[in-house]
């Protein structure tokens, strides 16, 4: 790919370049790349010269494309020199000057004052990319070191003649497979050394390609969501969702826990076990859970200047690996709040505080009080910006909430942003306000409540209907209960005929039949009493006929077994045969049974009504 770039370079350096751009000249460009963890930070410093007529105000910077795409920052910052205070960065935007090759990004920086003819500038160029170095091979197994590729140019790509120009590539192990080897190359321990190279043309370009070994995590948020809820009461609360991967070489094969935990310098390299936060000072109240909850694996400890934590995933991660995890911690409202020109402002960094985490797409959510207005966002570098509204407890209007997205966020985007609005102090009381007019309303009620008879009037045909109700359901019972009786004594009547059958006893049999008719004749009498103010009440419309037939079906039931009892003991009086005895009783004996059925199923009716 390097070699495709340089010969679509060299030939695009045939188109013409316009004059204005000869006027520069680069007098010396020292460039260091380092390579020691998976985001490539390139710092160049550069002389400037103007060796033209013309005044100059900017000064262009050209990336070929393949680079430019995974470009995440970019700064430039001129520098008076040893000794002296380093200026402020300087303005950089996207241009397409006309005669720019094809296959090249161009930067325009923006001098703080015109360079004047004879004059020279010292710039200092800073450009980090990220997913730029390329796993090779793509896939490892746990045992193997994680090789890794890089390809860029030992030359300095500039729009503008070069006199004198280093480089300098710094790799993370001595342990480097191959590079590409030039004229004044040479290696030496962990940095491979390129040039001094002299009187180099425009849009020079000489690919190099770095083979070497870099185990170090390559971690990668591919969703990052901070929450950023400002309380007026005294508290800053952070909440941060993290969606990680591990970008590097994939997994191949399987996971050893035990060689993982035995020897994990040799089957785990590539691998990541822990990661390291540094919170603001004075943080606390700090969390860490994932989807499953809590997780205690984490360490935290400060001091006045940093607060770090340290968590640990429920596995090692390895290449290709996923893992969700949320943390949160709580800062003191006056280090981060501040008032200026009538109007308060939250003063926070925007980045991630994990260190050397690159963030595919990062989402910052500030929620500022209920009743905050006129709100505006001040913020270092571009990012896409909207507004939300969020309810939580006891909001009426909402609150609003500032959303802030990014992508491709490394460490250094990790700087202060601002959101200004307007708050009324008075605003404050509406919370407490609401909490102590609801708790006035439920004692009030309360005291009502006790003090209030909403017991219905004696008086009242609802409640006479009610208590007649009551008495009706109250004799249904009744009946049921002397029915229940009634029925005993049936089986007493049957249990004395079994043993007259047994012992021929024919007294003892005549005894148990008059107690029995006696009772009978008792519960009778019983009987009319509660049927007829069963018959008079309009509340018991509904359950008078199955009552009535109950009745009628049991009284029955009394007769054909006075009847039958009547039967057997005459007959063993007369010296009547066994079978005689079954013969006359039959035709009583199968009524009794029909009988008994429908008389049980009325009584499961009666007690369903």
């Amino acid at each position: 790919m390097a070699f495709r770039l340089a010969c679509v370079l060299f030939f695009s350096i045939a188109i013409f370049w316009s004059s204005a751009s000869a006027d520069l000249v680069l007098s010396r460009v020292d460039r260091r790349i380092d390579l020691t963890s998976h985001i490539i930070r390139v710092s160049s410093s550069i002389k400037v010269e103007n060796a033209g007529p013309a005044k100059a105000s900017e000064f262009l910077l050209a990336i070929p494309d393949f680079q430019a795409k995974h470009l995440a920052y970019l700064s430039a910052s001129s520098n008076e020199g040893k000794g002296k205070t380093k200026g402020s960065n300087l303005p950089i935007e996207i241009v397409h000057p006309e005669g720019m090759p094809r296959n090249l990004t161009s930067y325009s920086v923006s001098l703080l004052k015109d360079l004047e003819k004879g004059d020279s500038l010292l710039l200092d160029i800073i450009s980090v990319f990220t997913h730029l170095l390329q796993p090779f091979p793509a896939e490892i197994t746990q045992a193997d070191v994680q090789l890794v590729l890089f390809q860029d140019s030992a030359l300095y790509l500039s729009p503008y003649e070069t006199k004198f120009q280093t480089l300098s590539v710094k790799v993370p192990s001595p342990r480097v497979e191959s590079f590409t080897k030039l004229p004044n190359s040479k290696i030496v321990d962990k940095e491979i050394r390129y040039g001094p190279y002299e009187n180099v043309p425009s849009f020079s370009y000489n690919p190099i390609i770095v083979h070497f070994e870099n185990n170090q995590p390559f971690v990668v948020a591919q969703e990052l969501v901070r929450e950023i809820e400002i309380s007026h009461w005294g508290n800053v609360q952070i909440t941060e969702h993290y969606n990680l991967i591990h970008g590097g070489a994939h997994l191949k094969g399987g996971f050893s826990r035990f060689e993982y935990q035995t020897r994990r310098s040799l089957r785990g390299a590539s691998s990541f076990r822990f990661l390291t936060a540094r919170l603001p000072p004075r943080a606390h109240s700090v969390y860490y859970r994932d989807q499953i909850g809590n997780i205690s694996t984490s360490h935290l400890w400060g001091d006045s200047r940093k607060t770090e934590l340290e968590i640990e995933p429920r596995y090692p991660m390895f290449g290709g690996w996923h893992t969700s995890f949320t943390i949160g911690y709580d800062l003191p409202l006056q280090d981060f709040l501040f008032q200026s020109k009538g109007k308060r402002f939250l003063n926070i960094s925007l980045g991630c505080p994990m260190h050397e985490l690159v963030i595919d797409n990062l989402i910052v959510k500030v929620v500022l009080p209920e009743g905050s207005k006129d709100i505006s966002v001040s913020v270092p570098f571009p990012t896409k910006q909207w507004q939300e509204i969020k309810y939580s407890h006891l909001d009426i209007t909402g609150r609003h909430v500032v959303v802030l997205q990014k992508s491709n966020v490394v460490p250094e985007h990790n700087q202060y942003f601002q959101v200004y609005y307007k708050f009324n102090s008075l605003a404050l009381l509406q919370e407490p306000f609401m909490l102590i007019v609801g708790f006035l309303l439920l004692f009030v009620t309360c005291i009502v409540y006790v003090h209030s008879d909403l017991s219905i009037s004696r008086s009242s045909p609802s409640y006479l209907a009610k208590l007649h109700l009551e008495e009706v359901q109250a004799t249904v019972q009744q009946i049921q209960k002397i029915v229940y009786h009634c029925l005993s004594i049936h089986d007493k009547l049957e249990a004395s005929l079994r043993e007259l059958s047994r012992t021929a006893d024919v007294q003892t049999c005549k005894a148990v039949r008059k107690a029995a008719d006696a009772s009978l004749k008792e519960h009778a009498k019983e009987l009319r009493a509660l049927m007829g103010f069963l018959q008079s009440s309009p509340q018991a419309t509904s359950i008078w006929p199955k009552v009535e037939e109950l009745i009628s079906k049991e009284k029955e039931m009394q007769e054909k077994l006075i009847l039958k009892h009547t039967t057997v003991v005459d007959s063993y009086e007369k010296k009547a045969s066994g079978r005689e005895i079954e013969n006359r009783v039959a035709a009583l004996q199968q009524k009794l049974a029909s009988l008994r059925q429908e008389v049980d199923d009325l009584l499961d009716v009666i007690d369903n009504i």
